[in-house]
Order: structure tokens, then sequence, then C-alpha cells
């Protein structure tokens, strides 16, 4: 869907239209004003990982209501859990105006942006969603790793694996997210700058992704992946789930049990206490005075 079809679609639908600099924040009367605070936003020159201070392109900005109008524009290519969408070959963000929080989230899509504003070549989407992560500053991703059991247990993805969580279900995705993050904050580690400078730079210049992963690291992209993978088994283990609060995890999901089996057990004393009793009915009410 190109933006002006997407535009166009909206604009018979309702909603109006206000230029701020570079952005187009297209919006309903109730989210209008929303629409043009976080628009200003988006117009600023700002600081990017391994990019530097940019400015937007001309961008549209389209805040929805809710999940349903989201879904109605996206034509279903957003999860369930999303709260926005990036569309970088038309420069366009559809962003839910009842969702979480809603700069951060302007931020996260417009590192999409930024990105592909950028780098013309294809790079795989755990980077495009690790980079947009990593823009937003989302490092609590990282924290909820500790307290992922999968994960401390060994469970880390290759990188199609992930790709292919990042698309899947709400629980799936959050740790997604993370370990996405935390591969392009290995790119960084990997190079002896220890930033995506490197990296970023070649791939502007055109270089294939895997061509760049291999002169900023050293490593070619099966053995950076699998160092990644050893990175991240060190670093998230059982030892770092317990005292990230895992041991409380499992205090409370034993409680639960505890419940419920011990309402089971006293599930026959309850019906044998109920057997024999019979309830007399009420007494008749007094004829009337004469």
């Amino acid at each position: 869907m190109t933006a002006r079809v997407l535009l166009l679609c909206l604009l018979v639908q309702g909603p109006r239209a206000v230029r701020v600099g570079p952005v187009t924040a297209v919006a309903w009367p109730a989210q209008m004003a929303l629409a043009e605070a976080l628009a200003r936003e988006a117009a600023e020159p700002a600081e990017w990982p391994g990019l530097g201070r940019l400015a937007a392109d001309t961008l549209s900005l389209i805040v929805v209501p809710d999940r349903a109008r989201l879904d109605s524009l996206a034509h279903g290519r957003a999860p369930a859990w999303g709260a926005a969408l990036a569309f970088p070959e038309s420069r366009t963000i559809l962003l839910r105006a009842d969702a979480g929080d809603l700069r951060r989230t302007l931020r996260h899509e417009l590192g999409h942006l930024v990105l592909h504003q950028r780098v013309r070549v294809r790079v795989p989407l755990w980077f495009d969603e690790g980079y947009a992560a990593l823009a937003a500053g989302e490092w609590e991703r990282l924290g909820g790793l500790e307290l992922n059991l999968a994960v401390a247990r060994g469970a880390v993805p290759d990188f199609a694996e992930l790709d292919g969580a990042l698309r899947g279900s709400a629980g799936a995705a959050d740790a997604a997210y993370g370990l996405a993050m935390s591969a392009v904050l290995e790119l960084a580690r990997r190079n002896p700058s220890g930033r995506l400078d490197p990296l970023l730079a070649d791939l502007v210049d055109g270089r294939d992704f895997d061509a760049a992963v291999l002169a900023t690291t050293g490593l070619s992209p099966t053995r950076f992946e699998d160092g990644w993978r050893r990175s991240v088994r060190t670093r998230y283990t059982l030892v770092t789930w317990f005292a990230a609060g895992g041991l409380w995890v499992l205090a409370a999901a034993a409680a639960v049990v505890l419940v419920w089996w011990r309402r089971r057990a006293d599930r026959g004393r309850r019906a044998a206490l109920d057997v024999g009793w019979e309830v007399p009915e009420d007494p008749p009410d007094p004829p009337p005075a004469a």
C-alpha cells in the first residue's frame, strides 16, 4: 500500500491531515492534538545509534484510535499485540493512540524509517527490529531476558528462528525483541571501536550485510551467530534467573498449585457435609386480623 493510497482511504473515512514541517500528521478529531504533538517530535533532528544526528525525511504519521482501526488500515499485517507499524518503502507510520508509551513507540518506528532512509541494502529482520529497539532505548527488554526461563535454560534461537519469533505470539515476541537487541549490541561489541558506526558506514556505502559483518567483526555471519548464542547462554543462566526473581516466580506458582490441590482434596469432605441436611420450609403467614 502506497502512502498516497493509504492517505486517500483515511481522508475519505473522516480524519483530517495537518502538515508539521516534513511530517504529515493524520488523525481523527479526538486524536488530532496528540498527532500534532507527536509530529513535532518526529520532525526534530535526533541522534541515532551509528548514524549520527539526523532529521526525518518527509513522512506520514497516522494516529489511529484503537486496535480495530489499526487492523482495518494494515489489512492484517499487524500482530495481535502490535501498537504500531512502520512502512519504510512509503515512509508511513501507523500508531495506536491507546497503546503504551506513545513517544517511545514512535521513536522505535522512526528507527526503522531512519535505518532504511540511510541503508539501502537488505538487512535481516532481527537486525531491523534490534536496531529500532536500541534506538528507542528499550533496555528493559534485556532485563526481561533475565526472567525468561527458556533463555536461562539455554534455549537460544538461531537467527532464522528469531525472525519467526519476532512475528509470533506476544510472549515469544517479547523475548525475541530483547534477543534481537542483544545481537545488535553484540555486533558493536565485536568491533574494536565497540560501536555500530563501522558496520552502518559499510551498509550505507552499499556493502552487503554479510560482507559488512565480516569486515567489521572479523567473523563470518555463521561464526558471529554462534558466538552471539554462546554469549547469551553465558550471560543469562539459571543463576541470573533466580537472582532476577525466578525464586519468587516458583514460589507464586507453587502457591497456586497448593491452593488448587487443597480445594480438590476438600471437595469430597464438603460434599459429605451437605448429605442429610434439610432446610425447613418457612411457616405460613398468620391469617389477617378480623
